[in-house]
């Protein structure tokens, strides 16, 4: 069982930067392949980026290729996601994830809002 706490949201204006934290409780983060998602108004929550297990490789959705950044350390037990360049469009409820296996994110936090004024 994994508890993920997110951190970090708020309002900023368009080309500013934002770093989101994300807290996970419970002795095998390190196991887990971590992710972020977003989900805007009147959206679908969309996959971000994700970070696998020992943080060697990370995947991102082409809108936020070369603005975002995933990391983390596995002996704090933290994910993070640096974000620059931001845009209106980026606006959104942002969450952690994590996924124990290869397929499905099981364990989810209760989000960070993020809002990008123009």
């Amino acid at each position: 069982q994994v508890q993920l706490a997110e951190s970090g949201g708020g309002l900023v204006q368009a080309g500013g930067s934002l770093r989101l934290s994300c807290a996970a409780s419970g002795r095998t983060f390190s196991n887990y392949a971590m992710g972020w998602f977003r989900r805007a108004p009147g959206e679908e929550r969309e996959f971000v980026g994700s970070i696998t297990s020992s943080g060697s490789h990370t995947y991102y959705t082409d809108t936020v290729k070369g603005r975002f950044t995933i990391s983390r350390d596995n002996a704090k037990n933290m994910v993070y996601l640096q974000m620059n360049n931001l845009k209106p469009e980026d606006t959104a409820v942002y969450y952690c994830a994590a996924r124990p296996g290869a397929v499905s994110w099981d364990y989810w936090g209760q989000g960070t809002q993020v809002t990008v004024s123009s």
